[in-house]
């Protein structure tokens, strides 16, 4: 194995983890956003739960940041959340989301 196939693959791990981190990352903030926005709407319990899981899992592989940021800001807007309010909260899920995994690595 000469020097350049051992570059590439090295660089192929990396960008192998780097995808994983922020398919975990996005996944984890889209929970923690759920938990958050359940909470504005009045859910707890399990139906808090569930209102997270579902803005994680539906559609995960095609999901966008601001698809996300738009479904959580239309079931708020009865309640007086602004779409910028959202993507506030959702950068510092984000945030949050990326710490954790961090510390568990």
């Amino acid at each position: 194995m000469t020097t350049f196939d051992k570059r590439e693959q090295g660089f192929e791990a990396k960008f192998a983890h780097d995808e994983e981190l922020m398919f975990k990352a996005a996944a984890r903030s889209n929970k923690l956003l759920g938990l958050w926005a359940a909470g504005q709407l009045g859910l707890s319990g399990d139906g808090a739960a569930a209102y997270a899981t579902a803005l994680v899992t539906d559609n995960l592989e095609r999901q966008t940041i601001e698809e996300v940021v738009a479904k959580v800001s239309a079931d708020l807007a009865g309640k007086g959340v602004s779409r910028e309010q959202v993507a506030q909260k959702f950068q510092e899920c984000l945030h949050q989301a990326l710490a954790q995994l961090e510390a568990k690595a």
